[in-house]
C-alpha cells in the first residue's frame, strides 16, 4: 500500500475534500432551494417579462425564498418558472408580484403565499393572481400624461392673454372682464373726486353725531332710552326667576317632573291616536250579482274598515230580490181513473232590504270572518291564490234553513273584479240560483287618487 503514502494520492484527496466543502457552502449560501430535494415548483404568466432575468430572486416580504429556474414564451406570453422553498405555505390564492429594488434596481418576483385556509398549491402547478404592481415603465407613463396635461394648459393659458385670443377662451373673457371693470372704477373715481370726498364728509358728520349723543349725560331721550332697556332686562330678570322657583304654569312645567312627566304622556297618547288613525285603512264596495234562476240582480253596498293587517270590520247593505221566497201549490185537475193527483208549485219572489257586519281574522291567505250575514248569524271562510287576485269564499248562515253560498272572485285591474258561485246551495230557503257578477273596490288611497285628478 505504497501508494497510499505517495505525493500524488495525498495532493489529490487534498482536492476532493476542498472542491466538497467549498460544493456544500455554495449550496447552504445560493438562494437556488431546489438542491438537496428542499423545493416546490410553480410557474405564471405575464403579458411582459422586461427587466426579469434566469436565477433572479423570489421574495415573499422581502426575504428571498426562491429564484427564477426559466423564463419561456407560451401563448404570446412570458412564462416564470420559480422554485422557491419547501417551507412556504403557497395555497391557491396564492399571488405574485413583479418589483424593483428602489427607482432604478433590478427586478425581482414577490410572491405572496395566500390564505392559510384554502387547499395547498400542487407542486409545478400555475398561480393565477398576478398583481399589477408599480413600475418605473408606469411612473415614467404617468409623469408624461401629467406633463401633456401641463403642456396643454399652459398653451390654453397663453392664447387666452394674447390679443387675438381673449374672446375664444372662457379665462380670456374673464381677464377681460376684470380689465375693463378697472379701468371702468378709474374713470369713476377720477369724474367724481368731489362727489366721494362730500360721501366721506358726510359718513363723517354722522358719526360725530353719534359720538356726540352718546357723550352727552344731560340728553333727555337717551336717559329715557337706557331706562326702558334697564326696565326690561329687570323684567326679564323677575320671569326667569319666577320660572326657576317654580312659579306658575311655565314654572311648573320646567322644575315639577311629575307636571313634565303628565304632559309628555299626554303627548304620547295623542300621537299614537293620530298615528293609529292614520294607519287605518278604509275602502268602499260596491257589487251586483245577476241571480239566474230568480232573474233579477242582487246589489251590496259595503265598508270595510281595517285598522291593522291581520283584522277587519265589514259592514254592508244588501239589496236581495229574492229575501222572501213564497211558495204556492196547485192541484192540478182531470187526473181521473183513481190516478193520484199532480200538484204544481210556484215560487214568488219579494225584495228585502238585508244588513250585514262581520268581524275578520287573517291568517297570511286565509280569512276567517263572523258576525251578521244578511240579518242572520253566521261565519265565513275566504282563501286568496295568485297574489290575492283569486279568491274563494265559503259563508253559512241563517241555520234554521242552513243557507250556504259558495262564490270565486278573480281581481281585474286596481279594485275591479268579477265574481260567481252559487246561492242557497242547499236549497233550504228555495232560493237556490247560480249568479254572475262584478264589483269595484275603492280604498282610501284609491279614493285620493280619484279626488286629486277630478277636474272640478
Amino acid at each position: 500500500m505504497n501508494w497510499l503514502r505517495a505525493a500524488e494520492f495525498k495532493v489529490g484527496l487534498l482536492v476532493i475534500v476542498v472542491g466538497s466543502l467549498i460544493a456544500v457552502m455554495s449550496m447552504q449560501v445560493s438562494d437556488d432551494p431546489s438542491y438537496l430535494g428542499r423545493s416546490k415548483k410553480a410557474w405564471f404568466l405575464l403579458p411582459n417579462a422586461g427587466g426579469l432575468i434566469k436565477n433572479s430572486a423570489v421574495r415573499s416580504a422581502g426575504i428571498p425564498v426562491g429564484v427564477i429556474k426559466n423564463i419561456t414564451l407560451q401563448d404570446g406570453k412570458a412564462r416564470i418558472d420559480i422554485t422557491v422553498k419547501s417551507d412556504v405555505p403557497l395555497t391557491t390564492s396564492a399571488s405574485v408580484e413583479v418589483k424593483s429594488q428602489g427607482i432604478l434596481g433590478d427586478k425581482h418576483v414577490e410572491i405572496y403565499p395566500g390564505s392559510p385556509t384554502d387547499p395547498p398549491l400542487e407542486d409545478n402547478a400555475q398561480i393565477l393572481t398576478i398583481r399589477d404592481g408599480s413600475s418605473i415603465e408606469n411612473l415614467m407613463t404617468s409623469v408624461s400624461e401629467v406633463t401633456s396635461s401641463l403642456k396643454e394648459v399652459a398653451k390654453n393659458l397663453q392664447e387666452a392673454t394674447s390679443e387675438d385670443g381673449t374672446r375664444r377662451h372662457v379665462l380670456g373673457r374673464i381677464v377681460k372682464n376684470i380689465e375693463t371693470l378697472t379701468g371702468d372704477l378709474a374713470q369713476m373715481t377720477t369724474e367724481n373726486k368731489e362727489k366721494i370726498g362730500d360721501i366721506v364728509d358726510d359718513v363723517h358728520a354722522v358719526t360725530s353725531s353719534l359720538k356726540d349723543i352718546m357723550n352727552d349725560k344731560s340728553d333727555k331721550g337717551l336717559k329715557e332710552t337706557w331706562a326702558r332697556l334697564s326696565n326690561s332686562v329687570k323684567n326679564l330678570d323677575e320671569i326667569t326667576s319666577k320660572i326657576n322657583r317654580g312659579e306658575g304654569a311655565i314654572g311648573k312645567l320646567v322644575s315639577d317632573e311629575s307636571t313634565a312627566e303628565n304632559v309628555s304622556s299626554a303627548i304620547d297618547g295623542l300621537s299614537g291616536m293620530l298615528d293609529t288613525a292614520s294607519r287605518i285603512q278604509t275602502a268602499f264596495d260596491f257589487r251586483a250579482e245577476y241571480l239566474g234562476d230568480v232573474a233579477a240582480t242582487k246589489s251590496y253596498i259595503g265598508v270595510q274598515i281595517q285598522p291593522g293587517l291581520d283584522r277587519y270590520y265589514y259592514i254592508a247593505v244588501v239589496d236581495d230580490p229574492a229575501g222572501v221566497v213564497e211558495t204556492t201549490r196547485t192541484q192540478v185537475t182531470g187526473s181521473g181513473n183513481g190516478a193520484p193527483a199532480d200538484y204544481t208549485e210556484t215560487k214568488t219572489y219579494q225584495n228585502k232590504i238585508k244588513f250585514t257586519v262581520l268581524f275578520a281574522k287573517n291568517f297570511w291567505d286565509l280569512t276567517l270572518k263572523g258576525g251578521l250575514i244578511e240579518n242572520s248569524g253566521g261565519f265565513g271562510v275566504d282563501y286568496h291564490f295568485f297574489r290575492r287576485k283569486l279568491k274563494f269564499s265559503l259563508e253559512a248562515f241563517d241555520f234554521s234553513k242552513t243557507n250556504v253560498r259558495s262564490s270565486l272572485s278573480y281581481t281585474l285591474y286596481r279594485g275591479i273584479y268579477i265574481t260567481g258561485g252559487v246561492n242557497d246551495a242547499l236549497d233550504k230557503a228555495g232560493a237556490r240560483s247560480g249568479y254572475l257578477g262584478a264589483g269595484l273596490f275603492l280604498t282610501n288611497d284609491d279614493l285620493k287618487l280619484l279626488l286629486t285628478k277630478a277636474p272640478f
